[in-house]
């Protein structure tokens, strides 16, 4: 099993996620619960590919946290 962070942020009228971790793999929702599930798919998919293609799945790097001011 793969643990990737995932930032989702809200975009015009939608929401869009990426993981800084998987260059390229994005996804968008109409809810932010939308744009999750839909990156959830996307890594999937990514990582299967890689997998396919006999390529190295990155390691997970990025991590997040919140600053108060």
């Amino acid at each position: 099993m793969h643990r990737f962070l995932i930032i989702i942020e809200k975009a015009n009228g939608n929401y869009s996620a990426y993981s800084p971790d998987l260059p390229g793999c994005v996804a968008t929702g109409s809810t932010r619960e939308a744009a999750e599930q839909n990156m959830h798919e996307a890594i999937d998919l990514h990582v299967k590919g890689l997998t396919e293609d006999k390529l190295p799945i990155p390691k997970a790097n990025s991590f997040a946290e919140y600053v108060a001011v």
